[in-house]
């Protein structure tokens, strides 16, 4: 017979762990809003361009990099494929590629301004800090443009398969997809960061 303590205190652990978990889903929140909310930092500046170009490109990249990153994040279980995740795949691929043609399009629209010959982003950079513009700029400006035809393979390949695409047969179609989707994320968030850096080097 196994005698219990009638003057035993509740422990204090479960209180302790709510703290806890309340802190970090706080912080998390915290983070992912200021991450959104990050392309309104561009109606701070003091040049028109920046305000306006700034803030839609920063917007519509935003946009793309959430989305493409989350597709090629679910590409890993459908390269095991879990059939279960392919109607929403050719839903995020397709958005995927939509986005990155919108972030591609106003990016085009910036890059008129950050190459004006006179007062430009480029000729300061080059000027001041060239090895920002050879190691940020040149990646940035080529690498971002492999998300659209990845996207738009990516997005035709499962579109026209569809659940077939799981078939043993059907196997090297689907790693391929699956390894196209992955490069795009890769390119996606280098493109991302690389312009960040840029932006923060010097505003249009």
């Amino acid at each position: 017979m196994v005698l219990q303590s009638s003057d035993s205190q509740p422990s204090s652990l479960p209180r302790s762990m709510d703290m806890a978990t309340t802190c970090i889903y706080g912080l998390s929140f915290l983070s992912a809003g200021l991450f959104l909310f990050l392309p309104l930092a561009n109606l701070l500046s003091p040049s028109p361009w920046q305000r306006y170009m700034g803030a839609i490109h920063g917007f519509a990249s935003l946009l793309a990099i959430i989305v493409v990153t989350y597709a090629g994040h679910l590409a890993f279980p459908l390269l095991r494929r879990v059939g279960k995740i392919l109607p929403e795949m050719r839903t995020l691929t397709f958005w995927s590629t939509a986005l990155s043609f919108l972030s591609i399009a106003t990016g085009n629209w910036v890059y008129m301004r950050y190459r004006a010959p006179a007062n430009g982003a480029r000729a300061w950079l080059r000027e001041n800090t060239p090895l920002v513009h050879y190691l940020f700029m040149e990646y940035h400006e080529f690498t971002v443009l492999f998300t659209l035809p990845l996207g738009v393979a990516s997005t035709w390949i499962l579109w026209k398969y569809g659940d077939s695409i799981l078939d043993k047969e059907n196997r090297p179609v689907l790693m391929g997809t699956c390894l196209a989707l992955m490069a795009m994320m890769f390119f996606a968030l280098g493109g991302f960061v690389s312009g960040l850096n840029v932006a923060r080097m010097h505003s249009l």
